[in-house]
């Protein structure tokens, strides 16, 4: 294996690819961005040292010919990125024998933490609370055995996808007349998002606090956390508003969840940069559900408290070298925010909306950071994940981060196409977030909610200008001044 990268393909877009970039180019490394012609005006595409046109989205899916690429174009290292090729062990083995460094855990890593229920036994015999489950996964022609198996675990429950865990593939299925319905639509979005349409049933708790740790390791043997975040507060299936460190546990509990995790990563000979993942109960009990073998959306939430890179430190361990940290080199430092931006109409059942953003200006300041492959003129495709940006707010304390987030939201602007800003900031505003007594029960609602005064005040502000603004464009009149004898000579050319 080589000990040193100089050019790294980027099978991935966004603003993941955009933050892989950035870090690259810190480290002197040129970078191959890949995109197709719906996708061209992203800035990945603008910030890469070098871009590939590839025909269709599925070929961000395409093993063969990501590595075909990155062998013309001389790459050493890919970087997957977020989902796509990212937990893919095929891929992962298909880099190795290449001779290609894939940017993320080692092979047999990715491919024994991919084996969702297999995982969830290992760690059970090793004497670690999980969540109940099924013993198998199920295919769309197995429905009377998954029916039978429901039974057996009880309502309420889960069902999961075998490749995606939580996300697209997911549905809480609290009686026995909802299992058809939820089972079918399981299947379908598993099928369309990861290619593979088998899943599995787990016990629900509800209400819960989903909880990831942040692992990093080495290939000697070296495992550090960086804390946990806490992502409960969700739309449908997707978390909206994520925080480190999670508010829904005392010192105790954080320490021993922390404990646990290293643990389990220890027992499955975890490497590289990954997110082990938890539901903690009412009652403050914690069980393992799902290892995340690769860096995460939420990722800039233990770099923000940490200081630490994972983008670079990933990179470092493809490479082989030892983890640059001990665990008592670890401080976390404060608390941090973060708020996933989608084009997604949030007053419309919050469907997809493709489009071109017309004027875009993200936030700044003290403590705020964010995310994104948007800018004004750029166009939203309709192919991809509609998570458009990250917004992430750093404070000395909880209150102050809040008020910082609220303030980052007021300056963020995305005229275009609808956006789920209003319900971010709607649930930034709640008193379950406020309070940090939320968990994956709470519903944020946009409508029928009473809103003041001022609010109907501004918002007939609003349109007045913007009618006066409208209605000058379509009757424009020539000012008087520029109609005098002296104005028009004045611009005659010389005969």
């Amino acid at each position: 294996m080589t000990t040193q990268i100089t050019k790294l393909l980027i099978a991935n877009r966004g603003d993941i690819a955009v933050r892989i970039i950035r870090t690259c180019r810190e480290m002197g490394i040129k970078t191959i961005a890949l995109y197709e012609s719906s996708d061209v005006g992203s800035l990945h595409v603008r910030r890469a040292d070098e871009v590939v046109q590839i025909d269709s989205p599925r070929d961000f899916t395409n093993p063969d010919l990501i590595l075909r690429i990155a062998h013309e174009r001389g790459a050493q290292a890919i970087h997957p990125g977020i989902g796509f090729l990212a937990e893919d062990g095929t891929f992962a083995r298909a880099c190795l024998n290449a001779g290609i460094i894939l940017i993320a855990p080692p092979a047999p890593v990715i491919e024994s933490t991919h084996d969702k229920i297999r995982t969830l036994e290992r760690v059970a015999a090793a004497g670690f609370p999980t969540t109940l489950h099924t013993s198998v996964n199920f295919t769309p022609e197995e429905f009377e055995a998954l029916r039978v198996e429901a039974e057996a675990l009880g309502y309420p429950l889960i069902i999961k996808s075998n490749w995606g865990g939580r996300g697209p593939g997911q549905h809480l299925v609290r009686r026995p007349d909802q299992l058809v319905e939820q089972v079918r639509r399981a299947h379908a979005e598993s099928k369309a998002f990861y290619g593979d349409s088998r899943v599995y049933l787990e016990r629900a708790i509800t209400p819960a606090h989903q909880i990831g740790v942040q692992i990093v390791g080495d290939n000697r043997g070296t495992l550090i956390h960086l804390g946990e975040r806490e992502g409960s507060l969700l739309q449908g299936n997707e978390k909206i508003l994520e925080e480190q460190p999670a508010p829904c546990l005392n010192q105790q509990q954080r320490e021993a969840l922390w404990h646990t995790a290293i643990e389990i990563a220890r027992l499955v000979d975890f490497q590289n940069v990954g997110t082990f993942e938890f539901l903690v109960d009412e009652k403050g009990n914690f069980f393992f559900t799902e290892i995340k073998a690769r860096i995460q959306t939420e990722h800039p939430l233990p770099e923000i408290i940490t200081r630490f890179d994972l983008v670079a430190e990933q990179i470092r361990l493809a490479l082989g070298k030892p983890l640059g940290m001990t665990q008592e080199d670890v401080i976390l430092r404060g608390n941090a925010m973060m708020c996933r931006i989608t084009a997604e109409d949030p007053t419309n059942r919050s469907q997809a909306s493709p489009g071109q953003l017309r004027r875009v200006r993200a936030s700044g300041g003290i403590g705020t950071r964010t995310d994104t492959y948007v800018y004004g003129g750029c166009a939203v495709p309709l192919a991809y994940n509609p998570m458009i940006a990250k917004i992430a707010t750093y404070a000395p304390d909880r209150a102050t981060c809040l008020k910082r987030m609220a303030r980052a939201l007021e300056e963020t602007t995305l005229i275009g196409t609808p956006t789920n800003l209003p319900l971010i900031e709607r649930a930034l505003a709640s008193e379950a977030f406020q309070t940090g007594k939320y968990s994956t029960e709470t519903r944020i609602n946009l409508t029928n909610e009473e809103l003041d005064e001022a609010y109907y005040r501004d918002l007939a502000v609003a349109v007045a200008i913007y009618h006066a603004r409208r209605s000058s464009e379509l009757r424009p009149e020539q000012p008087q001044r520029t109609q005098t004898g002296w104005h028009l000579s004045s611009r005659k050319l010389p005969e």
